[in-house]
């Protein structure tokens, strides 16, 4: 895997919006991380100028199992920083329905996402190695037929539907944003190679690149 260092987090999130930029001009597919990491990259990848937002479709790696207008939606808050900002059509938008049964959700969407092979995947990295929802010890990283399903997390809210290893093993590329003094130990041991217990580390070395800043280097 490749490692970039940025100086701080807003160089890592001016970085990180370039990149997605760079391949929404093209076209294609991405899928968005969740949690609060992304978020000033959404703001600044919003702005960017150039792009033909009809030919560019957003998919999410993973989401918490709730109503996308819930404070820990990763879909409601990607809209506030991103979605809403852009003339980007509704069908292009590929939203995971969290408030619906997770298995039946989970379901929907490994059909929607069936065959797609995603440009860019952004992705973030939990201090325990996790990446999308998929956390150590999982039943879910051990999924080869499916390209979502149904988790049940070790940190709340618990209840989840990730995007399963498989998805990402097919991305062109991938982007781990992963600033901050609390990612060094785990950006560390992905960087070590393949290990089970650091989820992170199971996606393609050849095709990932983690983005951290000068707090989170190992």
């Amino acid at each position: 895997m490749q490692l970039t260092v940025a100086a701080d987090p807003e160089e890592a999130a001016v970085r990180a919006a370039t990149a997605l930029a760079a391949v929404a001009r093209t076209g294609g597919s991405i899928s968005l991380a969740g949690s609060n990491t992304p978020r000033r990259a959404y703001e600044l990848f919003a702005a960017e100028a150039a792009i033909d937002w009809s030919q560019v479709h957003l998919w999410f790696g993973d989401e918490r199992c709730v109503p996308p207008d819930d404070p820990d939606s990763n879909y409601r808050m990607a809209y506030e920083t991103l979605i809403s900002r852009i003339d980007i059509p509704d069908r292009n938008v590929h939203r995971i329905r969290g408030e619906d049964d997770p298995e039946a959700a989970a379901a929907a969407y490994a059909a929607e996402i069936d065959g797609v092979a995603l440009d860019l995947a952004l992705l973030g990295l939990g201090p325990d190695g996790h990446t999308a929802s998929l956390f150590p010890e999982s039943p879910a990283l051990d999924v080869r037929d499916r390209a979502a399903v149904a988790v049940t997390a070790s940190k709340p809210p618990p209840r989840r539907i990730t995007l399963t290893l498989p998805v990402f093993e097919r991305a062109v590329s991938i982007l781990v944003l992963a600033p901050g003094a609390s990612k060094a130990e785990a950006i560390g041991a992905v960087l070590r190679g393949a290990d089970p217990r650091y989820p992170a580390s199971l996606l393609p070395a050849d095709r990932t690149t983690i983005l951290t800043d000068e707090a989170g280097a190992p």
